[in-house]
């Protein structure tokens, strides 16, 4: 008995439906409405839900048509239209181009024949108003961005169509368009390296939800057939109204219906929550299996505590790309161990660290302290944590280049939890002082 297709809505079997169709079938939602004979209101209402699941798209002159989801994939690399976007530039030229990749940029600060040897395909030249510079580099397949606020010749408009590759111009000078474009590879590479929900989510297969309806024996079934032990709840509208487990039938009869055992109101979250944020959700709630909703709270997919803690543990053992401001404030400290084995740590403060007054900030005092606690309690606890509780004492005033020493002490240690004090001194002189509980992540 397959109770999953018993209890879902005709909305469901529809998306449901739809998602089995081979990728590039064409959609049309009379013949929809016709072949599980539904509304052809409800047909649409499906198919712009398959539209939002990235399953389908509507194309013009063609129409709806079934697609491959395409998962989450930040590249590394900007495209020429990223970079028109980024430093508020408008296309002159070889518009057809702008979709590829820029594999680095060059700045055209020597004479023409000298750039040469630095022009590859796939890269964008950075220069002024200086038109031979601008044909050159296109015949040597590279894109071209024009700073100041000039523009160029209509035959080289011409020669970037007919190559089909973009010419833009930009109001701002040549430093800040390379700074504009550095900063978002940066952040390119932050964000590459952070995990979200969705790209765990997509991977699962399809999610066995139930309506209140379905009996205590039903749920013992649908468990027994897929090992799941948790499942989300969900109305006629496929909205999350709450989570049950085999657990919470227990005291249930085979026939009764689930729905004197359901949690209502579960703590859900989305597709764009980070893994990290995810595990800390469940750690506070103190939950093993979170549902994931879209903005409506209709569900779309469904984690495990398990699930989330194994990527998280897969992704630090990937290559570390781009720094967040917490790492790089911490680039500057050593780490180092006392004649007992204890971490502390030791370091300068660089210009980057303080105020306008000369002094560090009291924000990076507290980075500071925070990370040395964080690294802290790994070596001692094992584990990653976050942080629950700061109670933080700035005592004297610490400048630029002054020497500077953290060092953190357990004070109480439990298997969720450990308490640590955070000392930074400045030679024999207390600087600031901090006491923290920090809750382990990858326990429960």
């Amino acid at each position: 008995m397959d109770v999953r297709d018993e209890t879902i809505t005709k909305h469901e079997q529809l998306v449901q439906h739809i998602e089995g169709l081979k990728v590039g079938t064409k959609i049309s939602v009379r013949r929809l409405a016709k072949e599980l004979a539904v509304s052809e209101g409800t047909a649409y209402r499906a198919v712009k839900e398959a539209e939002g699941l990235g399953i389908v798209v509507t194309k013009e002159r063609i129409g709806t048509v079934r697609i491959e989801r395409k998962p989450r994939n930040i590249s590394e690399q900007l495209t020429f239209a990223d970079v028109v976007e980024i430093v508020e530039g408008h296309v002159l030229g070889g518009a057809e181009g702008l979709n590829k990749s820029l594999h680095k940029y060059v700045i055209g600060a020597m004479k023409v024949e000298a750039m040469v040897r630095y022009i590859d395909a796939g890269s964008l030249m950075i220069v002024g108003n200086r038109e031979d510079a601008h044909s050159l580099a296109l015949e040597q397949g590279a894109g071209v961005l024009i700073t100041g606020g000039f523009g160029t010749s209509r035959e080289v408009k011409q020669q970037a169509d007919r190559l089909g590759l973009p010419i833009f111009s930009s109001r701002h000078d040549t430093f800040t368009v390379a700074s504009l474009i550095n900063r978002a590879i940066f952040d390119r590479l932050i964000k590459k390296k952070i995990m979200l929900v969705e790209d765990i989510a997509g991977e699962k297969p399809r999610i066995h939800a139930l309506k209140n309806s379905v009996t205590a024996l039903e749920l013992k079934e649908i468990a027994n057939k897929t090992g799941d032990q948790r499942f989300p709840v969900t109305d006629e509208w496929n909205r999350v109204i709450g989570i049950v487990g085999v657990r919470d039938v227990g005291d249930l009869a085979d026939h009764q219906a689930i729905e004197r055992a359901i949690t209502r109101n579960p703590v859900t979250a989305n597709l764009k929550t980070s893994l990290a944020s995810a595990a800390q959700i469940m750690m506070w709630e103190g939950i093993d299996f979170l549902p994931i909703v879209d903005r409506n709270r209709k569900l779309v997919a469904t984690v495990t505590r398990k699930e989330v803690l194994e990527a998280l543990r897969n992704a630090r053992n990937q290559p570390q790309l781009g720094e967040t401001f917490d790492q790089l404030i911490w680039n500057g400290m050593a780490e180092d161990r006392d004649e007992d084995g204890k971490l502390f740590f030791h370091g300068f403060i660089t210009p980057q660290m303080a105020t306008e007054l000369g002094t560090i900030s009291q924000g990076v005092l507290t980075t500071v302290m925070s990370q040395a606690a964080f690294k802290a309690a790994k070596d001692i606890c094992g584990g990653d944590h976050v942080l629950d509780n700061l109670s933080t004492y700035f005592i004297r005033p610490v400048q630029i280049e002054d020497p500077i020493t953290i060092t953190p002490r357990l004070l109480e240690m439990s298997r969720r939890t450990c308490k640590m004090e955070i000392e930074i001194n400045h030679h024999s002189n207390l600087i600031a002082k901090s006491v923290m509980t920090l809750h382990a992540i990858d326990q429960g």
